[in-house]
């Protein structure tokens, strides 16, 4: 990425997570994590809370799957970004479709990043519904 500043590298990765999740794409958003890192996703869901917590990329990427083949994201909009140095905090919110329910759910993310050497090696989801 030549001169990109850390903060731009944050910025970008988290815009292109935040796409590729929008997409339901999965290899997209397994190529922008790095092999080893913390992963981990923690809300409440409809009637139960959820928590995934892994330390691999091999380790996540199957939950990645399972939200891809389950839910679909439509009305996303970024509502803060904040990024210092190699870390970013991202609020969003997507009203999330259960592809098996057929419901859905207006909720709101915020995401805890942190990048090196191009990747994201570390990331904190917490969701709620609205």
């Amino acid at each position: 990425m030549g001169d990109v500043t850390e903060r731009n590298l944050a910025e970008h990765l988290i815009a292109e997570l935040h796409a590729a999740r929008v997409r339901g794409d999965l290899v997209a958003m397994c190529s922008l994590f790095a092999d080893q890192g913390r992963f981990r996703i923690a809300g409440a869901g409809a009637d139960k809370p959820i928590a995934i917590n892994t330390d691999s990329l091999a380790m996540f990427r199957p939950w990645l799957s399972m939200m891809v083949k389950v839910f679909r994201l439509d009305g996303y909009g970024l509502t803060l970004l904040i990024v210092e140095g190699s870390r970013a905090a991202a609020q969003w919110h997507a009203d999330i479709y259960s592809k098996v329910t057929g419901i859905t759910v207006p909720t709101d993310l915020v995401d805890l990043v942190e990048v090196s050497d191009g990747r994201i090696v570390s990331y904190t989801e917490f969701f709620v519904p609205s």
